[in-house]
C-alpha cells in the first residue's frame, strides 16, 4: 500500500520568511533580474501561484526584499551601537558596518532598480539611532572645547551623505574615482576606502 507523504503546513509568517530567504539568495547570486516568481518558486519546490499568494506581484516581492535588507541593516547598526556603549564609540566602526552591508552591491542595485521604476520608500529614520549617538559625542566634544553647541541638522546631513556614498559605491564608485584620475590599476582597497570614508566623516563632524 502506497504511503502518501503529507505536506508540511507552515504559518503565513514562516512561508513569507522562506520565500524572502530564497529571493535573497537569488539576488546575491544574480542581482535583481534573477529574482523572478518562477525562480523563487523553483528554489523552494512550490508553484508560482504560492509565491503570488503571499506577495502578489514580483514588484511587491522586490519591495518586501528591500525592506528586509533595511531591517537587517538597522539590526546590524544597532548591534554596533550596543558594542559602542560597552567599549569605546568609534566613527570608523560605524563606517565599516555600513560599508560591509552594501559590499556586494546586491541591495544597492535592488534599491536603484526600484527607484527607477517609480517606487518610493516613504519610511524615514533608519539611521536615527546613529545620528543620536554621533550627535551626543559631537555635543560633548564641542562643549569640552568651549565651542557653540553643534546643529543636529548638520549631524543628520553628514550621516545621510555618508550612507548615500557607502550604499552607491559598489555600483558607481569606481566610475567616479576614474573621473578624478584613479585608474583600475591604482584603485584603493576596500580597507583603504573605509579608512578614507571614516576620516571624511570625522572631519565633517569634528570640524
Amino acid at each position: 500500500m502506497a504511503v502518501t507523504k503529507r505536506r508540511t503546513r507552515r504559518s503565513k509568517e514562516e512561508a513569507r520568511a522562506l520565500i524572502l530567504e530564497a529571493a535573497e539568495t537569488l539576488l546575491r547570486k544574480g542581482g535583481p533580474a534573477a529574482v523572478t516568481m518562477r525562480a523563487v518558486a523553483g528554489n523552494l519546490g512550490i508553484t508560482d501561484a504560492a509565491v503570488s499568494h503571499h506577495f502578489g506581484t514580483r514588484q511587491e516581492l522586490l519591495e518586501a526584499l528591500l525592506h528586509q535588507g533595511g531591517r537587517r541593516l538597522k539590526d546590524e547598526l544597532n548591534a554596533a551601537l550596543k558594542e559602542w556603549r560597552e567599549t569605546k564609540p568609534s566613527i570608523q566602526s560605524l563606517v565599516d558596518v555600513i560599508a560591509d552591508v552594501y559590499a556586494d552591491g546586491a541591495y544597492s542595485e535592488l534599491a536603484l532598480q526600484l527607484h527607477l521604476s517609480g517606487w518610493r520608500d516613504r519610511g524615514s529614520g533608519l539611521l536615527n539611532s546613529v545620528v543620536d549617538e554621533l550627535h551626543a559625542m559631537r555635543t560633548k566634544a564641542f562643549a569640552a572645547g568651549g565651542r557653540k553647541r553643534p546643529s543636529i541638522q548638520e549631524t543628520r546631513f553628514a550621516v545621510g551623505m555618508m550612507h548615500q556614498t557607502l550604499a552607491l559605491d559598489p555600483l558607481f564608485g569606481e566610475d567616479f574615482r576614474r573621473s578624478a584620475g584613479i585608474s583600475s590599476a591604482d584603485k584603493p582597497s576596500i580597507k583603504q576606502r573605509k579608512e578614507m570614508w571614516g576620516a571624511m566623516l570625522r572631519a565633517i563632524l569634528e570640524g
